[in-house]
This record gives structure tokens, sequence and C-alpha cells, in this order.
């Protein structure tokens, strides 16, 4: 029986998943848009592309950022971004988790890096990271580290970061500060509370709320995904990635905001598709489906994944079932 969710599609999207020869591609449509038995999300691990990741990570658990670094003093805050980046890919395409020793080292080195008030810092360094850190929060989410008390205080200090309206910005741009006037300073800037939020901030945090089963269901979540659907389709109010474009430029694992990763956060946060917002933003993709039931012809970001078209797929379908569950 065909689910509901894939009728509102006008081409089988399920067809190229099952025929991409990707163990994992395979896998995840499977469990996650048929519904169907699949076995130890394990059984992935042992990729030839995960094995590869692994055998670069670092005794400390980070893996180190390979581009030119040009003060000594970002290299720990390069060597955090790497490690993100790096996890994701096992996290999201391999199915990694807290049962992995790999993951697990991982975990404390980013752990790390939390300060006592609960965020992540040195990848903006001295400064907040509003962005990276409730992102890092997403990963380890998915990961298994829900109850993990490092996370909750991550979360919490989400929550004690949010401007006037509700939502987030980076705090160093509503001051106007220059990036590196102040990267290195030993004053830590904080928000002027009374600027507009960025939709851009705020759909990186909703990301590290979303998923988890309690934060995810607080009003003040709610509340900030709202106004993150009021500005689909709009400029950004700060300079950093401002333009309308970003919202339709992908990437797998996400990286920053964009139409899809909002609507997974969204769909996490329990906003019905009845939404006009919402109903807007699943037209879109379905206006932009190819005849061969992929996504291949949106405009895709970062990474050099020849399937990349093929897991902004997989990610569109769990989106929309999540809508109709």
């Amino acid at each position: 029986m065909m689910h509901t969710f894939l009728k509102t599609f006008k081409y089988d999207l399920i067809k190229p998943l099952l025929s991409s020869q990707n163990e994992s591609l395979i896998y995840f449509a499977k469990k996650d848009l048929l519904d169907q038995k699949v076995g130890a999300v394990d059984s992935l691990w042992q990729s030839k592309d995960a094995l590869k990741i692994i055998s670069k990570q670092k005794a400390n658990g980070s893996w180190e950022y390979r581009g030119k670094v040009k003060d000594a003093r970002d290299r720990n805050g390069y060597d955090q971004l790497e490690t993100f980046r790096q996890i994701g890919f096992l996290i999201e395409k391999f199915g990694f988790n807290k049962d992995n020793q790999s993951i697990q080292n991982a975990a404390e080195y980013l752990f790390s890096n939390q300060t006592k008030d609960g965020d992540f810092r040195g990848i903006y360094g001295t400064q907040y990271a509003t962005t990276y850190s409730p992102m890092i929060s997403e990963l380890l989410i998915k990961a298994g580290y829900i109850d993990d008390k490092r996370v909750i205080q991550s979360l919490d200090w989400l929550l004690k970061m949010r401007q006037d309206d509700g939502a987030w910005a980076i705090p160093l741009r509503t001051v106007d500060a220059k990036y590196m006037d102040v990267v290195h300073s030993p004053i830590v800037i904080e928000p002027d509370r009374t600027k507009p939020f960025s939709h851009l901030i705020t759909g990186c945090v909703l990301r590290g709320l979303s998923v988890h089963p309690k934060y995810n269901k607080r009003p003040e979540v709610k509340k900030a995904g709202e106004l993150l659907l009021s500005r689909f389709f709009k400029r950004d109010k700060y300079i950093d990635r401002s333009a309308i474009s970003y919202w339709t430029g992908f990437s797998f694992p996400y990286w920053f905001t964009d139409l899809l990763a909002s609507l997974d956060s969204l769909s996490r946060i329990g906003f019905s598709r009845e939404e006009p917002q919402i109903q807007t933003a699943m037209q879109w993709f379905i206006d932009k489906q190819n005849s061969d039931g992929t996504w291949k012809t949106l405009k895709l970001l970062r990474g050099k994944d020849k399937q990349q078209h093929l897991w902004i797929t997989l990610q569109i379908g769990r989106v929309f079932k999540r809508f109709f569950d």
C-alpha cells in the first residue's frame, strides 16, 4: 500500500533511492520512508567511506582542518569545525551513534570546548557561536546524547540567548561589531536584545532544539518556529547569507538555514502542513521534482558526493512523511 505522503509527488521518489546501489540510502529509504524492518544500523559502520573518515580521526577525538590557518590561535576552532563536519557525515549518512567509539571520542572532544555557560566556544574565536553551538548539539542528540547533562546545558543556554522578539541572532552582529576586530578579544560581546532576530541563526538554533523530544514541545520553541516561518523566501535582517537565494541552496548533511532544513525542524516542533507558508514551501518542492523522481537540478551546496541529490531526495521524503504522520 502506498503511503499517503508519496501521493503528493508527481513522480516516484522511492525507485531512484532503492536503485542507487548505495547501502545507506537503501537502508534509510526502507526504514524511514517505507517503514520496513531493517537490520541493525551498525551494519553500515563498516562501509568503505565511513572507515575512510574514521581513519583520519586524531587521538583526541577531533579531525584536523586541512586548510590554511593564518593565526595559530584559531587552530582549535578550525579543528572543532572540521570535527562537526565529519561527525555529520558519520551520523547522518551511516547512522553512527554513541555506541561507536569514534563518536564517543568526538563527543568528548567537542564537550571539551563547552563553556560553563553551556555554549560550544572556539569556532568564532572568543565569541558566541549561536550557529554552530546548536548544530553541534543537534548531531550529539541524534547520536543518542539526549539525556546528557552537557547537552541539556547547551539547550538551556540557547533559550537564554533569545532576542526580545523571541528568536536568535549572532550577538556580535547585533552591535555592528566587525568579526576580525573581536574574534580574539578577551571581552565576549553580549547581544543587543532589542535588535531583530535573524532567520539564518534562528533556523540553526531550532535544529538543535527541534530534535530533542522535550525541548521541541516548549512554547518558546514553537514561538521561534512561527518567527522562522514568517521569514520564508525573504532576505535576512543581517549581512550573513542574507540573499533570498540562500533559501533554495541545499546541502546534506545540513549546513546553514535553507527551506528543507527549516521544514525539517518545523515538522518536528509540531507545525501542521496546513499552515499557508508550509503549504507554499511544500508545493515548491513538489513543483521542482524531476521526472526521474529526484531533485537533482536543485542548487546543491558543499561536498563532492555524486549522490548528494539522492540524499536530498531522501530528506524531502522524510520531511513530507513527518508532516503526514
